[in-house]
């Protein structure tokens, strides 16, 4: 279920709604005028997002790759190269 707070809640009771969305992890909506206005989030729900994002767009770069022809690397090759940049690393 979605955590909707007016706007005045952000300036009057600003420590509760740090508490709110630490502790949810999850957004808090913001109202104004009973419209949403803005979105409130924990800077570890904000890190989990980007990285989710950063993922997916990685994975639509590697379908777009394979549906023009692409026949990426093998099991062997892929091996080799995380060996050898575990060997660079020591």
């Amino acid at each position: 279920m979605p955590i909707i707070k007016p706007i005045s809640d952000l300036r009057n009771k600003s420590n509760q709604i740090s508490e709110l969305a630490n502790n949810s992890n999850e957004p808090i909506f913001i109202t104004k005028n009973g419209e949403g206005d803005l979105v409130v989030m924990s800077m570890s729900h904000y890190s989990k997002l980007q990285l989710k994002i950063d993922l997916l767009s990685k994975l639509s770069a590697a379908q777009n790759q394979k549906a023009e022809g692409d026949k990426g690397r093998t099991l062997k090759q892929v091996m080799t190269d995380i060996r050898n940049s575990i060997n660079a690393k020591r």
